[in-house]
């Protein structure tokens, strides 16, 4: 008996040993996306995989295949392999199923429909009448330290010529003993959200950010993602994506029920989605949806591809409302399957420790969390609030908060780098100056270099063009130094060539600090582009050269006295209303006919009013005047101008409309498109120096070679200076642009592609003698290739021209360019 009990526990030992437990993921084979609930099967046991494609099956017997099944893709099999631990299936897709077969419950489908149709009751914007909360929101930027090596490697980097270089890199030990004692970043606000009839206002009640003493607005405006899971899109990271439960949603993706689960003592369904597209990288999730209310209670989102993206939502259920309101959001972000350091919203957060030399090993540490959390909920109390326009009221109490304030949101006891953050970041920052260089990039970016109580106007400095060669100059404007209510601008440039004097002069008032309000008068004796179309309202960023006028020879003088009104004072929109008295001399041959009259330089009194309306652009009001925090598109300009003639010595009476439309579509995978639609109508008698020749950039010269010169930004290229010339015209263009293209070392061009199209024609032509010139009742058609930054900044871009307006030798249909993008870094 004793020996039939030893050779009972040595065969139940046996199986025990002979049996093993193997872990594993299922991914789809191209885009190493998980395939969430995929089938596996073995020993005719069938589990299935979690969201994230994971597994866990325990094997008795090596010789027996594991199978691997999923609708949509084909079947694969396993056999165990000596020392294998954890499988990486791929799979590869089927694409002779059609994309209906990939998930085929009806019930899901009416699950889906319900909570469509059941939003107007269920979400809160729509369901309350109106509410508030309190939010506390903390973003970090960390690592993983214990993912991160200590080692000191020896590494061979190539030059641009291909000598080697050995040197000792220490870069992932000094990074792990930094992101050991402290995170990378970090920032934390206290909003109120309030929502009623006028829609959902944001006001910072505090906010402190590490290595600030002052608030940078821009990161206060971050909204990493959608607050309300039921609108049509989402916001994720600045790009918006179908939302499952959207009106189109089922469109889109596709549903399947997992399973049914308890939240809050409510049955709820627990149901994945993916796209439709079994090889789209967008959105993927659970959906947690009430059984009884068809209203969400929890959601996770992942995104996989360029940054990988998990956000989890939670609601809470409020009984005597019967509906499921918003209880803690959570957003963590790492790099994806990019080799590049992965920038968020613009290079607004990148992932870098700001240490010299971080390698991508140690940026794949690295990550971005974001927690918010609501508190003291108010449901269908009054709410009130001013200016419904601005998205996010920042008021100057909102940075002066003391410590002792934000003890009581320090919950978290385990996260002993919080604090250190703050105390090495804020001398960090001191030491290195760092406040000091955003603020004088923000100057830079907008032309300006601060001196004293001026700020230098960099535009003015030197500038060049084929008529009056080499022009230096110096200008500039005084800043709050001297004062918040008033400011001087002004410049005074002299050109060698022509040897004359240009300058100008411009006193100005502010009205209205909130709106943005000046009023200003202005004298300036300068020269203008002829035909230029340059709309008031436009932004004028700071270029280290501009393209354009370098080529150009043909110019108008203009002595000019104006008053006029720069404002914010409508909503989500910048206007200018202005006055002027102007006169006119041609610098070319040209004779203008009117009236029976022969003009040679004309006199002009006008009014001008312009406008440009953002309409889904996000503004922040702050201490400083307002802020467009978020730029969405399309952005729409529009201007009117007014000749009168008789008045003040004006010699026309004419009447000009011009209108702009911007568009642009971002997506997560980081590339964009761009649109333009511009178009200008002049009636009246109206010179050719005041009409439209739609932005050329060619020169006259016989060859292309001779030819080359520097782009410009949103120029017909292939189009020659002075060829066409119009009274209507109408442009359209269109750009995509794709991710860095890394060709060799340190050679990483951003390419795109570019189509641009322009019509037009021309009223009384026999009006303008002098200057020849074509029109654009045919069209006129060209396309082309940007390879921007292609090496510090220099690119090439080749352009070909088509169509009706197709010259008759083909070198003269090609135009070469060299372009030039000045990264400063912020």
């Amino acid at each position: 008996m004793k020996n039939f009990w030893i050779l009972l526990s040595f065969f139940s030992c046996s199986l025990v040993f002979s049996q093993k437990t193997m872990q594993g993921q299922i991914i789809d084979y191209d885009t190493t996306v998980p395939i969430a609930f995929a089938n596996i099967t073995y020993n005719n046991k069938t589990i299935s995989s979690n969201w994230e494609g994971k597994f866990s099956i325990e094997i008795q017997e090596d010789s027996k295949p594991i199978q691997f099944t999923y609708k949509g893709y084909y079947d694969k099999s396993y056999y165990q392999t000596v020392g294998v631990k954890f499988l990486l299936i791929k799979m590869v897709t089927n694409n002779s199923l059609k994309e209906k077969e990939i998930f085929s419950e009806n019930q899901v489908n009416t699950i889906i429909k319900n909570v469509i149709e059941g939003k107007p009751k269920n979400q809160p914007e729509k369901a309350l009448t109106t509410f508030e909360y309190k939010n506390y929101e903390h973003l970090l930027v960390s690592a993983n330290t214990d993912s991160i090596s200590e080692k000191i490697d020896t590494i061979i980097k190539k030059s641009f010529f291909g000598r080697k270089k050995i040197k000792l890199d220490s870069t992932n030990f000094k990074f792990k003993r930094f992101s050991e004692k402290q995170h990378l970043y970090q920032t934390e606000k206290v909003n109120l959200i309030q929502y009623n009839h006028f829609g959902t206002k944001e006001t910072v009640l505090a906010s402190r950010m590490a290595g600030f003493k002052k608030p940078l607005y821009e990161y206060l405006g971050l909204n990493l993602m959608s607050y309300s899971l039921y609108e049509n899109k989402l916001d994720i990271l600045g790009v918006s994506i179908h939302n499952p439960i959207s009106n189109y949603g089922r469109k889109l993706y596709v549903f399947k029920i997992i399973d049914t689960v308890t939240i809050q003592g409510r049955t709820a369904y627990r149901i994945y989605f993916q796209p439709k597209k079994l090889n789209s990288n967008r959105l993927r999730g659970l959906l947690y949806i009430d059984a009884q209310s068809n209203a969400l209670c929890k959601a996770f989102f992942r995104i996989y591809g360029i940054a990988n993206i998990n956000a989890h939502y939670t609601f809470n259920y409020l009984k005597e409302n019967s509906l499921w309101f918003p209880e803690k959001r959570k957003i963590m972000v790492v790099k994806g399957n990019n080799a590049e350091d992965l920038n968020i919203l613009g290079n607004t957060i990148k992932f870098n420790s700001g240490l010299d030399g971080m390698s991508n090993d140690i940026s794949d540490q690295c990550y971005l969390k974001l927690e918010s959390t609501p508190f003291d909920i108010k449901i269908n109390r009054e709410v009130l609030f001013k200016n419904p326009a601005i998205k996010i009221d920042v008021p100057e109490t909102s940075r002066s908060k003391p410590d002792s304030y934000w003890v009581n949101f320090q919950k978290d006891s385990l996260d002993i780098r919080k604090i250190p953050t703050y105390v090495s970041l804020d001398s960090l920052s001191e030491a290195g100056k760092i406040e000091h260089k955003i603020f004088l990039g923000r100057k830079i970016f907008n032309g300006y270099y601060p001196v004293n109580i001026i700020d230098v106007d960099l535009k003015s400095i030197i500038k060049y063009n084929n008529f009056e060669g080499f022009r230096l100059g110096i200008g500039g404007v005084t800043n709050n130094k001297l004062s918040d209510k008033y400011k001087f601008s002004g410049y005074v440039a002299y050109a060698f060539k022509d040897d004359k004097l240009k300058y100008s002069i411009t006193p100005s008032y502010l009205l209205n600090k909130e709106k943005n309000t000046w009023v200003s008068a202005s004298y300036s004796n300068d020269l203008k582009e002829i035909g230029q179309i340059q709309f008031a309202t436009e932004n004028k960023r700071f270029k280290i050269y501009d393209p354009r006028p370098i080529n150009i020879s043909t110019f108008y003088n203009y002595k000019m006295f104006s008053a006029f009104i720069e404002s914010k004072c409508f909503a989500k929109t910048d206007t200018y209303f202005a006055i002027a008295k102007t006169e006119i001399n041609p610098l070319f041959d040209y004779k203008f006919l009117a009236k029976d009259k022969e003009y040679t330089n004309f006199n002009s009194t006008t009014l001008q009013f312009a406008i440009q309306w953002n309409p889904f652009s996000d503004y922040m009001q702050t201490s400083t005047g307002r802020l467009e925090i978020d730029k969405k598109h399309p952005k729409i300009s529009f201007q009117f101008t007014k000749s009168f003639a008789n008045i003040m010595g004006s010699d026309f009476d004419f009447t000009k409309i011009d209108l702009r439309i911007v568009h642009e579509i971002p997506f997560l995978s980081g590339q964009t498109t761009s649109l333009i639609l511009q178009g200008g109508l002049a009636l009246g008698d109206i010179p050719l120096t005041h009409l439209y020749s739609i932005a050329p950039n060619n020169l006259n010269k016989d060859s292309m070679l001779k030819r080359i010169t520097f782009a410009g930004k949103n120029s017909f290229e292939t189009m020659y200076f002075n060829e066409f010339f119009s009274s209507k015209y109408i442009t359209f263009q269109a750009k995509h642009t794709f991710n860095k293209v890394k060709l060799a070392y340190k050679i990483k061009p951003l390419i795109s592609v570019v189509t641009r199209m322009a019509i037009g024609t021309m009223d009384q032509p026999q009006q303008h003698v002098g200057l020849e010139y074509k029109t654009l009742e045919k069209g006129f058609l060209e396309s082309g290739v940007e390879a921007n930054s292609i090496y510090k900044g220099f690119g090439l871009t080749f352009f070909f021209r088509y169509g009706p307006y197709g010259l008759p030798k083909l070198e003269d249909n090609l135009a070469l360019k060299i372009s030039y993008v000045l990264d400063l870094g912020f």
